[in-house]
């Protein structure tokens, strides 16, 4: 199964200069169709027929066929997208927020794992979806290492820990290397967006890829964000790629949930004596200067590192903890925003 294979089953469908892109690879596929807007409702059923029959083909995993058309760009979206545009991609859904950071290497999977599965403890149903296509990290966050199944066309999530989830990792090899351009790699998320059974969910969390590209404006405007929290640790250089993420869902009309400070201090597990490795307090300043919340404060400890490298997150594995206990006060807060109310605890009912 390769690109010439697919572009041969192409070849009845006559599609011509319609045919703007084919992507194969590690039994993935997407086929991309240029169209004008208003042809999308009566080119769905041609579109739906190309999709099937590259699914039934043999080698392929999944395949996804995809209109695109060029045309000006469209007004932003509101600060606070309305329930409607929520249900039109993701039926079911009640709230979509982003755990997002200006660069790597600051733990923002982490506490997107925790963050989600703190929800979850709270009494909320929950969903997580690992938008880094290049750098999956939820398998192995997780302790998944199965496939989802597909029913009538759709993926079925995996659940972990009281959370149902998703990602390119649980398609590929955990040491498969993502060697996707662009639109490949847009189309994989709005299959993980759009052909995914997620359910009735309060909220789902998205785990985005590090920086300000494509696929944090993609998913910023299909995904009709609630919200975003940023993380970051507490030096300098850290804070302003935080605040460059900041400044992104800025101008996309995204709400800025607050901030949460990774990696705050580290105490000795021996003597107990704290230590500020990278500084302290950056993050909760940086959050007062954008007039954003301050989520809390996330300590360096080992046992965040040895759970999550083991599948099983801090916040379920060792509930009782320190580590546990600033996730939940994290979770409490963002729940609270969740449902506009001020309320004690993650422990709340969406309405």
């Amino acid at each position: 199964m390769n690109e010439q294979t697919i572009r041969a089953a192409l070849a009845k469908y006559n599609l011509g200069k319609m045919l703007d892109g084919v992507h194969a690879h590690d039994g993935l596929v997407q086929v991309t169709l240029a169209i004008k807007r208003e042809e999308a409702a009566a080119l769905e059923p041609l579109r739906a027929r190309i999709e099937a029959e590259l699914s039934a083909m043999k080698g392929v995993q999944n395949a996804a066929v995809v209109f695109t058309a060029h045309r000006e760009a469209a007004p932003p979206p509101p600060a606070a997208p309305p329930a409607a545009q929520v249900a039109d991609i993701l039926p079911g859904v009640k709230r979509v927020i982003a755990v997002a950071s200006g660069k790597g290497g600051v733990g923002k999977s982490t506490v997107a794992v925790n963050l989600a599965v703190a929800l979850a403890r709270g009494g909320l149903r929950v969903g997580l979806l690992d938008a880094d296509i290049y750098g999956p990290s939820l398998p192995r966050m997780l302790g998944i290492t199965k496939k989802p199944e597909v029913r009538d066309g759709k993926m079925q999530p995996l659940h972990a820990w009281g959370v149902v989830c998703m990602s390119i990792g649980f398609l590929v090899e955990e040491e498969t290397a993502m060697v996707w351009r662009g639109p490949m790699v847009i189309g994989a998320l709005t299959q993980m967006l759009t052909q995914v059974e997620w359910g009735n969910l309060d909220v789902l969390v998205i785990d985005m890829p590090p920086g300000t590209g494509d696929v944090q404006l993609t998913l910023a405007q299909k995904a009709a964000l609630f919200g975003a929290v940023i993380v970051s640790t507490p030096q300098d250089i850290a804070l302003l790629d935080a605040r460059r993420g900041a400044k992104m869902f800025e101008q996309v009309r995204v709400p800025v949930l607050g901030i949460v400070e990774n990696m705050s201090y580290f105490s000795c597990p021996n003597c107990n004596h704290r230590t500020d490795i990278f500084g302290h307090g950056g993050a909760q300043a940086e959050a007062a200067r954008m007039g954003v919340a301050f989520l809390g404060e996330v300590p360096l400890l080992l046992a965040i590192r040895e759970t999550g490298d083991e599948g099983a997150p801090v916040t379920a594995s060792d509930p009782g903890g320190e580590a546990a206990a600033a996730f939940m006060a994290v979770a409490g807060q963002v729940a609270q925003m969740l449902q506009g109310a001020a309320v004690a605890g993650p422990k709340i009912s969406i309405e």
